[in-house]
């Protein structure tokens, strides 16, 4: 009996900056780290050459990162808003708390970047908004305590 692969849901957008780093990577950062170490090891002897071993070191972490993101893409599953007027992956939603409003877009988990006001769905904000319409109310527990917004607007 195989086990079912466990799909990892995206957004378009999310999907796309994966398979473009992917391609970076596969097209010029590992080539670079291939030269480097060759170079590197040119220096002589490698017990003692610490150029040799950050080589040594980057390109592993390119390698890594290349099969880590293979592997993601094999299981990614792009998820559309539902556009039926509820909270949804893939939507944008703006809150309300007191007289300050913040908008932020629903993703996937590998998405995520509170940087940039994406959340993850299943992070306590995420599922605590999934689902609800505009005019509800919605309350998580945060680091800092509850909180409840108020859902403004879903676009």
């Amino acid at each position: 009996m195989t086990n079912p692969i466990t799909k990892i849901q995206f957004t378009q957008n999310g999907l796309n900056e994966i398979q473009a780093e992917l391609i970076e990577l596969k097209n010029s950062k590992l080539a670079s780290a291939i030269e480097r170490v060759a170079r590197a090891r040119d220096f002589g002897d490698l017990s003692e050459n610490a150029e040799y071993h950050a080589a040594k070191e980057e390109l592993s972490f390119v390698e890594g990162r290349i099969e880590e993101l293979e592997s993601i893409i094999v299981k990614a599953q792009v998820v559309k808003s539902s556009g039926s007027g509820a909270v949804s992956l893939g939507c944008k939603v703006t809150v309300e708390l007191g007289k300050t409003e913040h908008t932020y877009e629903i993703v996937g988990e590998w998405e995520a970047d509170p940087i940039k006001k994406k959340i993850s769905h299943t992070s306590p904000l995420g599922q605590a908004l999934l689902g609800k319409t505009k005019g509800q109310a919605v309350e998580f527990e945060a680091p800092a305590g509850k909180v409840i917004y108020k859902i403004k607007k879903i676009h």
